[in-house]
């Protein structure tokens, strides 16, 4: 392994926790009852966009190999 796959699993492991984190407040936002939809639709636009962000860094990790 080296350094720059080191970094890639530090940035993919901080990603991964900030979409969990996500998930849990956009749950916790939507079981208070009253909420700024907008609020809502940001913040899964975000997590959305970490989903991505995730999914490159797991390709550039394990990179497709065509046979």
């Amino acid at each position: 392994m080296n350094l720059d796959e080191d970094a890639i699993r530090e940035q993919l492991a901080i990603v991964t926790q900030e979409h969990r984190d996500l998930d849990g407040a956009i749950s916790a936002v939507q079981r208070a009852g009253t909420f700024d939809l907008l609020q809502v639709r940001r913040m899964k636009k975000r997590k959305l966009v970490l989903k991505d962000e995730i999914e490159k860094l797991q390709n550039i990790l394990v990179p497709d190999i065509i046979a």
